[in-house]
């Protein structure tokens, strides 16, 4: 079995390539680049995350009570055991996986919660 019948060859080797529709050579892109990347989000919010990082570490540590109220008003009472980017592991009656979007607000549990406008 010789070489060309595994390869095919190709006769045309010396001319030009044939112009492509469109007038657009391989090397142009296709589509505009988009201007904002994942990477850009998380760096605009930076500052906020170590916060929010720094609160949940100290809660965590130290085994506070917290009660999460969640987006429909439910109340999830409990120690937060570990957090990601975007859930909280809550160690209460039961250990319950909580979702960081779903999440309206949260306090200590001696705290009231509902703060009063006037002083």
């Amino acid at each position: 079995m010789s070489i060309s019948s595994v390869i095919p060859v190709r006769h045309d080797q010396g001319r030009a390539e044939p112009p492509r529709l469109g007038g657009r050579s391989r090397h142009t892109a296709l589509a505009p680049v988009p201007s904002r990347f994942p990477a850009n989000i998380v760096a605009m919010d930076a500052p906020y995350r170590s916060a929010e990082l720094f609160y949940l570490q100290k809660q965590i540590q130290s085994q506070t009570p917290m009660v999460i109220v969640l987006e429909d008003g439910e109340q999830v009472e409990g120690c937060i055991e570990w957090y990601d980017r975007n859930t909280l592991k809550v160690r209460g009656r039961w250990k319950t996986l909580i979702y960081k979007s779903a999440i309206k607000y949260m306090y200590k549990l001696g705290d009231s919660g509902s703060q009063s406008l006037n002083p």
